[in-house]
């Protein structure tokens, strides 16, 4: 009875993976959604992968010290030490090797030359890659596959890049591997894509050190629409953010709240913080002197964890359970991590499973996650891995990283659900994008505010030959916006027009693959309207079709104009209309294009080869984006005067056509177009 319940709760689950990729501003969320054919008819059969409950099985231990043995992120390939000063540097005393210096001089200069606009300098540091390289050196290799993927300083060749990728990775550079996995992906390769993706999201959960919400990367978009994203950069500004200044006056005011968002801001690092677990441990002290629960679980998270202070579970024990005595759910499930463990007070299973379920019962996500732990390995409960499949399920679509990593992995191992690694590897992907290497979004978004914009388009550009959909986006965003700047290297030296439109149209095709509509939408109108590439009005019809699936009103729009002027697609009013139709019923904003569609529709119907049908036909050529016309026409007072004209003139000659019919009405033995 019990088993039948979970696989009716499952087959109801629509899950909105909110972690898989970033949130409002950013993307929309991926929804996953799982019918009964997802799961196995007899999920409690034997399974060789099946962890066991003694924990022999490294693969599957969930409660194993979080601590990483090594920092990818201080891998010597890694860029991050030479963005960020206060990073140490992974050789720490000892002298780097000559391939080392070799490498890290020609980032540094390569990073400098893109930030200065210098081609000379950035055709030096090329060849100081290229050096380090062909000595071996794998972030060397890793960098010039890069480069020539992107065709910087160098001819674009693609297949040279997946050699150097691939032999980086061998070596074990974890930045190709994410460049490599992301090629199989895009392949389709996912036997491949899915062994890569699964190894780096596992070392992406083990080199975070805050496990609870790791938002160490926050993508934001620099663009919404066509737009700036101006709200989204305001709030990345860290202490210089006016939200920020307030929260931190009201803090020094003695308020309990705003001390606590203060210690998770810098906690966790966000909007544009430097994680700083000093002035985090100051704020929650402050906060816990007023009773403030939040601030308490984050204490004893902090003691537990050993983040900026010396270990010690009994002071985490004692936070934690101050903090679930204030009704601080969450705080549950660190009680039964410590009796699971056994750490700061004596192991008991019973108990642990008991404050997980607390949690759980007040729709605590990690509660999910760790109930689906014990119950697919048989810790102090008999296994039931339809049970864990459905606690794990419910912390999926909370987003908890390590739930989704196991759903992942119930994929691609067949435990439970079906084998299915498209969906394993897309999973998988998800979680390894929150990885320490994803931290160079932060210094491309930096170096954006601070108005470098050289510096932002290189480092967006490496994080989108690794796979991130918001950099490939951002990327080509800057490219377009940016265009008559010296920002975009070429083959040699700075771009040509040519070069910036098919690098763009490259980086907003791959946005587009990963569900960017605004991207898909972008690719269309470059087919339209022939920018960068050849004009073609059937694939601009295929990629606007791509961006409609996606409930895009701009989209519709522009197949609605598509069909009523036979571009692509086949001339039809009646369809014209109807996507007319839809574009106002999915976004309201399009009503007033839409009415201006539909009067010229009108127009097109009673006044065909007419001067305003021509008029009208000339319309998108001078404002080839609907909603670039919009703002740039009807907001401007000149032309709202010259609109308002037109709109008088279509009036007068509804109205005389009327007259004329209703004339011809009333004398139906007059010859039809005879003076009146």
């Amino acid at each position: 009875m019990a088993a039948a319940l979970h696989r009716r709760l499952l087959l109801l689950a629509v899950l909105t993976v909110s972690a898989l990729l970033p949130r409002a501003a950013a993307v929309r969320p991926f929804v996953l959604v799982l019918s009964g054919e997802d799961f196995l008819k007899d999920p409690s059969g034997a399974h060789p992968s099946l962890p066991s409950a003694d924990g022999d099985s490294e693969d599957w231990d969930d409660f194993a010290d979080d601590s990483p043995a090594t920092d990818p992120l201080l891998s010597p390939s890694s860029w991050i030490p030479l963005l960020d000063p206060t990073t140490p540097s992974p050789s720490g005393d000892q002298q780097d090797p000559p391939s080392d210096a070799l490498f890290v001089a020609g980032v540094r200069a390569m990073i400098s030359a893109a930030s200065s606009g210098d081609e000379a300098a950035f055709s030096t540091a090329s060849a100081q890659i290229d050096a380090a390289a062909t000595g071996g050196h794998p972030g060397a290799q890793s960098a010039l596959a890069f480069l020539s993927g992107a065709g910087m300083a160098r001819p674009v060749s693609r297949s040279r890049a997946f050699l150097l990728h691939k032999f980086a990775a061998d070596a074990g550079d974890l930045q190709s591997k994410m460049a490599l996995a992301y090629a199989y992906f895009r392949q389709e390769m996912y036997e491949e894509a899915v062994t890569l993706y699964a190894e780096l999201a596992e070392a992406a959960l083990t080199s975070s050190l805050i496990s609870m919400e790791p938002p160490v990367i926050e993508p934001v978009r620099l663009h919404s629409g066509t737009e700036e994203n101006k709200e989204a950069l305001r709030k990345s500004r860290g202490e210089d953010d006016e939200d920020f200044q307030i929260t931190e006056y009201q803090a020094q005011r003695g308020n309990a709240a705003a001390m606590y968002k203060l210690g998770l801001l810098y906690y966790y690092g966000l909007r544009g913080l430097r994680r700083d677990y000093g002035k985090s441990y100051y704020w929650f002290s402050k906060a816990v002197e007023k009773d403030e629960p939040r601030a308490m679980e984050l204490m004893g998270e902090i003691f537990a964890r050993g983040a900026g202070v010396e270990r010690n579970y009994t002071l985490a024990y004692r936070w934690l359970r101050l903090a679930a005595q204030q009704e601080q759910y969450s705080a549950y499930n660190g009680l039964g991590y410590l009796y699971v463990k056994g750490y700061g007070v004596e192991k008991n299973l019973t108990k642990a499973k008991e404050y997980f379920e607390i949690a759980a019962d007040h729709k605590e996500h990690g509660g999910y996650y760790n109930l689906g732990v014990l119950y697919l390995k048989g810790i102090g409960v008999k296994r039931d891995v339809m049970t864990a499949c459905n606690y794990f399920l419910r912390a999926v679509n909370a987003g908890q990283p390590k739930a989704i990593y196991q759903v992942a992995k119930l994929f691609q191992k067949g435990i439970g659900l079906k084998r299915n690694l498209h969906m394993a590897t897309v999973l998988y992907k998800s979680v390894a994008e929150r990885g320490p290497w994803s931290s160079m979004s932060r210094w491309a978004l930096e170096s954006y505010l601070k108005g470098d914009i050289g510096k932002a388009l290189l480092l967006y550009s490496r994080m989108a030959d690794l796979g991130y959909e918001v950099a490939q986006s951002n990327a080509a965003w800057i490219l377009d916006r940016y265009g008559d700047e010296h920002i975009c290297m070429g083959e040699s030296g700075f771009c040509s027009d040519m070069e910036r439109h098919l690098r763009a149209h490259a980086l907003w095709w791959q946005a587009s693959e990963q569900g960017n509509e605004h991207a898909a939408l972008l690719i269309g109108d470059a087919y339209y309207y022939g920018r960068g590439v050849g004009r073609d009005y059937e694939r601009a019809a295929e990629a606007y079709m791509h961006a409609q699936s996606q409930s895009n009103a701009q989209a519709m729009f522009n197949l609605g104009y598509m069909h009523e002027h036979g571009h692509g697609l086949p001339l039809d009013l009646h369809l014209a209309k109807r996507y007319y139709d839809q574009a106002v019923e999915v976004d309201s904003a399009a009503k007033l294009p839409v009415m201006l569609a539909l009067t010229s529709l009108w127009i097109r119907k009673n006044y065909a080869g007419s001067f305003m049908v021509n008029f009208i036909d000339s319309l998108p050529e001078m404002y080839p984006v609907v909603e670039e016309w919009v703002e740039d026409v009807l907001m401007d007072e000149g032309n709202a005067t010259i609109l308002t004209l037109f709109a008088c003139l279509v009036t007068v000659l509804y109205l005389r056509e009327r007259q004329r019919r209703q004339v011809v009405a009333d004398n139906p033995q007059q010859p039809d177009g005879a003076p009146n």
